[in-house]
Order: C-alpha cells, then structure tokens, then sequence
C-alpha cells in the first residue's frame, strides 16, 4: 500500500511540475497559437549565449539555426519547398564563378530586414567574412582564413569573394545542410569589443521569428514570430508562418512519449525505434516519413563500420571483404531498428534522390561484379536482402510491412552483401590467415585476432545495439569481437579524429542529400588532407584511406560545375565503384529518424508523399516547414 501511495505521489509530482513548466513558457499563449518542438541538444550548457559563430558555440538546436538565423543559400536533402533542393535564400540567384574558379560573385536579395528594422545588405555579408577570418577559432573562420584574399561590395547587393587558389565549392561553406555560414548583423557586432566573447543576446534575426524568453536553466526557448515577417527570406518567399510562438525544449525519451500522448509536444525529434513504434500504434494523430513501416526519415549520413586502414589488417583488401561477407545484415538490421533500416551496399546513403542518382544506375553494375576467390569468381551482391528483413520484421515484431517491391526497395534500401561465412573464410586464408583446433581466427603471425568496435553509448540504442550484434556474428565466425561504448561527447575528439581505434561503429559520410555532388565529405579524402593516426583528421577521412585513383577522381570533381549534375554523376559513380573494389569501410545503412510530428493541433507536415523538406527538427532546412504548417481548428 505503501508502495503504491509512493508512486501515485510521484506521477502527481511529475506532474505538477510540467504544469509549473508548462505555465512558465507558455503564461497567456493559447494551445492552437504555439507548436512546441523537442530540441535533441537538451539543456543548453551556456543558455544565455546565442552568438552561434563564437568558438564552442551554444546549442544551435533550440530554434537559433532553425528560425531565427539566415543564410545565402539551402540545399534541402529531400525534394524542397518549390521543387528543387536548392534554395536560394539570402541570395537571389545561385553563386557566380570566373572560369578559372578564382573569384565568386554573391547576387543579395533586395527587401530584407533584420528583426530591429535594419536592411540586410551586402555590408553584413563582407563584415561577415571579414570578422570571421580575422578570428579563425570562431566558426567557418579558419575556411575564410585558408581560401579568401579579399572581399568587397561592388553595391548594396553585390559581394565578390577574391580566392587564394581555385575552388568551385567555396560557395559550400555559405550553403547549409544540417547548418552553414550564418550571417552577422553588421550594426551589431561591428560595436562589440570581442566578437568570439559577446553573447548576442538578445540575438537580432533575420528569421521570421524572434526570441520571446528562454529558460536560464537552459531547458527552453520561446520564440514568438515577427510582426513584420513578411520581411524575412521565408515570409517573402513562402508567405506567412502559420503558428504565432514556437517553443524548442529539451525532454527525455519518457518525457516525450507522455507529452506527446498528451498533446503537449507537436515534434518529436527522435526515439529509440520500440519506443516510436508504441507510440505510432497508440496515438492516432502520429505523422511520420513513411505512413507505415519502416516510419522514420532517412538522413543523408551512412552508418557504417570504419575500419583504419593503419591498423593490421584492416590495410588489407581480402581481409576487408572477408569481414564483410561474415555479417548478415537482416540479423543487424532487426538488431538496431526493429527491421526498420534502409540498408546500402555502397558508400552513400540510401535516401532522396541519391536513389536515382547512384543506387539505379549501379543497380546492374552490382548484379555484375564479382570478386576472385580461389581463382573462382564470386558475386557478393545480393538484391533479395531487403525483402529477407521486411518478412522478418514482419514475422518477429507482427508490423504491417508493405508487400509493393518497390516501396520495400524506396524504403529498406536495393541490396547488400551476400552473407557467406565460407567465402569470408577463403579470403583469409589466402592471406595467412588459420584456425586453431577451437576455431578461432589466428593471425598470420600466430596471435589471436581480437576486434574491438568502439560504439556510442548514451543517447544512441540503436548504434550499440547494433554494434553488438555485428561482434556477435563475427565472433560466430571466430573472431574474438567485442564493443567498446563511449559517450558521443568523446566518440569523434577522441577516437575518430586522431585515429584512436581500429574499428567504429559509426559515419564518415554525410551527403548534401539534395545535391549529387559528394565533394561535401570527399573533398578532404584527398591524399593532401591526409593526417596519420595520431594527429587529428582534417576532414571525415578518419579510416586514414589512400588511393591514387581517389585522388584523380577528387581532383576531377573539384575541377567540375557544382550544377553540372551529369559529370558529377558520372565522378561519384567512378568514386562508388572504387570503394566496392577496395571496400575501405562496410557501409551498412542510412541514419534512420524517428521524427514522430502530432497532427492534433498542427497539420501541414511533410512526410515520403509530401517531400517539401526535412521534418528532422534540428536541421535547419526544418524552417521550410513553417509556412505550410496550418491550425487544425482544436483548441
């Protein structure tokens, strides 16, 4: 009795202190005026600071990026608000290059304000780029600091970029992805004793929206839109934002169930798949990506296992193949995301237009490749994989799994890698490679062969989940694998970027998703960018891989118009072919999200059949979802 007087006395705590919350942020809003959004980053550590370029920037995630900061140019990884993922925002046309590529011109659009009444000019953009390369250590500063000799107006709307060397993606370092180079009120800061330490708060905006009150705990931000929105990129554009305030707050994963249930929470960023799965089965104003299995939003990064290519013998070709063809991915697929992954074979992630793009045209070319073993050919792919792991999902978890073939293949990926342990077991013992009488893999050298997968740990189940389940089926094989999680704070400063493992359980490759062209992660694969183990990586070449043929078809890239989509094509289906050849990492699957939006207030969210732009709340391309988001008249 005692017991259960003890929980009733809690559940009424709980909740007496998200009314008091509830209360705080929204004192006098009506329910159907604000849509409230989870913001991933969860309590700010600096919550009073909203200046986004200095060095250790606050959290960008509670609304700063997403409404209340603007940039030149967007490319959205899904199919975009008019149509085409690139969006020219602050800028009124794309940039403008001379042809050896060593100046760029910046067309401004006219009309647009800052949220205390002053007009956005080609003045902000200079002062931008100047104060930045002045301060290498403030965000995109060191890019500046490398590439640009000199910048100037020409007019009030006109910026011409004068460049140390030729590069026809500088213009990459103004357009955002997940983010980009944000620009800075010029009347502003150009007051400030010390950019890097100001904190910007209040933050003036070039949003549609601007800061109402934030919680100096750091849980919260309230942001209330503009009377004179029409002056922002998205208003002119687009037209109005539909709700009044927007509040990002930061809550667990048992927190945004409940909420949600409630109604109480519109965007949920993301959850571990049962717990999203519970709450899609149980709550019948859920709208997610896919109306049914698989449900979540796939990101434009790949999950994969990294493999360092100056650790032995990851350095090897065969006995990189060899760990492939020892995995069978429907088992990892289960694993990590309930069977509600988008698989791929080849090293770009499965989603939007990549399938187009890279998976279609390589569809064949993959059915055709074969890999010599024993002097036989062997021909690893196989396009039946997605299928295996739809009727799994179906018969392990009862989910209503589509039985359309080409919805299973938009949603759960072409095709993997055979699962063939006795080829696997060929290859390694073409290079040395035993078996003790216990069955255990020996080195060439004798020593036992022991793998150790470095995984995220907090915040991410699905990574180590599925990192186990990979050093499960490689010890079934005879490998003595283990993982080793560690909290994503510490995963890339201290194991990826210096080099500090021998296999991980993580991404390399983030794609513009919207955009063919994959210099966005390529560009510091180059052997030029290479750093050796210990020294940190200057890009995401963090498997430390060498290739002459790389080179070429990076250096090639980077000579090719970002808008000549079908040479750039054409250059990352070279890059794409190589890297099966050479299988450098084992790309495994995209980064699936669970964004779960609540339609019970708000309608208008954009889903597979409504692809307008990203719903993944802390991207900023989510601020393409404003003006089409509507009230549903409940109050």
């Amino acid at each position: 009795m005692l017991k259960k007087s003890l929980f009733v006395l809690t559940l009424m705590l709980i909740f007496s202190s998200f009314l008091l919350a509830q209360t705080e942020y929204m004192a006098g809003i009506p329910r159907d005026e604000i849509i409230i959004i989870e913001n991933p980053d969860g309590r700010a550590t600096d919550p009073d600071n909203f200046n986004i370029w200095a060095p250790g920037s606050p959290s960008w995630s509670r609304g700063l990026q997403q409404i209340c900061m603007d940039a030149l140019w967007y490319i959205d990884p899904d199919a975009g608000i008019e149509g085409d993922p690139w969006l020219n925002s602050l800028a009124a046309e794309p940039p403008i290059y001379n042809d050896d590529y060593t100046m760029m011109t910046i067309k401004l659009r006219e009309g647009i304000y800052w949220s205390d009444g002053v007009e956005f000019t080609a003045d902000d953009v200079v002062f931008t780029i100047e104060t930045l390369k002045a301060h290498p250590t403030m965000g995109w500063g060191a890019n500046f600091e490398i590439y640009v000799d000199q910048v100037y107006k020409t007019d009030d709307y006109t910026v011409v970029l004068k460049l140390k060397e030729p590069n026809s993606r500088m213009h990459a370092t103004f357009t955002v992805r997940w983010s980009g180079c944000y620009i800075m009120p010029k009347h502003i800061f150009e007051k400030v004793e010390n950019p890097e330490t100001y904190k910007f708060n209040p933050p003036v905006s070039l949003g549609p929206y601007v800061l109402e009150s934030y919680d100096p705990n750091g849980y919260w931000n309230l942001w209330k839109k503009r009377d004179d929105w029409e002056r922002s990129t998205l208003g002119k554009l687009y037209g109005e934002p539909g709700p009044n305030y927007v509040l990002y707050i930061g809550l667990s994963q048992e927190r945004r169930v409940l909420d949600q249930m409630k109604h109480e929470l519109d965007i949920i960023h993301d959850l571990a798949p049962e717990a999203a799965i519970s709450l899609i089965q149980n709550n019948p104003y859920s709208v997610t990506w896919f109306e049914e299995f698989p449900w979540g939003h796939p990101d434009p990064t790949l999950i994969a296992l990294l493999l360092n290519h100056e650790k032995y013998p990851y350095n090897i070709p065969e006995v990189r193949w060899a760990l492939t063809l020892s995995l069978n991915m429907p088992e990892i697929a289960l694993a990590s995301y309930n069977g509600a992954a988008t698989i791929s074979p080849i090293a770009v992630p499965p989603t939007g237009n990549h399938l187009k793009w890279y998976f279609d045209p390589l569809e064949e070319w993959l059915k055709e490749f074969y890999i010599e073993v024993d002097g036989e050919k062997f021909f690893p792919y196989d396009d039946t994989i997605p299928f295996q792991v739809a009727d799994l999902a179906k018969k392990q978890f009862g989910y209503e799994v589509p039985d359309d073939p080409e919805k299973i293949r938009e949603s759960l990926g072409y095709g993997w890698w055979k699962y063939s342990p006795e080829t696997a077991e060929k290859l390694l013992i073409s290079q040395g490679f035993t078996k003790d009488n216990r069955g255990r893999w020996r080195l060439p050298n004798g020593d036992l062969w022991r793998i150790n997968i470095i995984c995220e740990a907090e915040g991410r189940p699905i990574a180590t989940r599925g990192a186990e389940k990979v050093a499960e089926q490689w010890r079934r094989f005879g490998i003595d694998a283990q993982i080793q999680g560690v909290s994503t704070a510490i995963l890339w400063p201290n194991y990826l970027n210096p080099g500090n493992f021998e296999v991980a359980y993580a991404w390399n490759i983030e794609t513009w998703g919207g955009h063919p062209d994959l210099s966005f992660f390529l560009r510091t694969w180059h052997s030029d960018f290479y750093r050796e183990s210990g020294e940190l990586s200057a890009g995401s070449n963090y498997i430390r891989y060498k290739s002459d043929e790389l080179d070429k078809i990076i250096e090639d890239l980077l000579k090719t118009d970002f808008f000549n989509y079908e040479e750039t094509i054409s250059l990352g289906l070279d890059f794409l072919k190589l890297t099966v050849r050479d299988m450098p990492e084992i790309p495994l699957m995209s980064y699936n999200v669970f964004t779960i939006c609540d339609e019970y207030y708000w309608t208008g969210y954009p889903t597979s059949e409504d692809p307008y732009t990203n719903p993944v709340p802390n991207w900023a391309n989510s601020k393409y979802m404003f003006p089409k988001l509507q009230p549903t008249g409940r109050k």
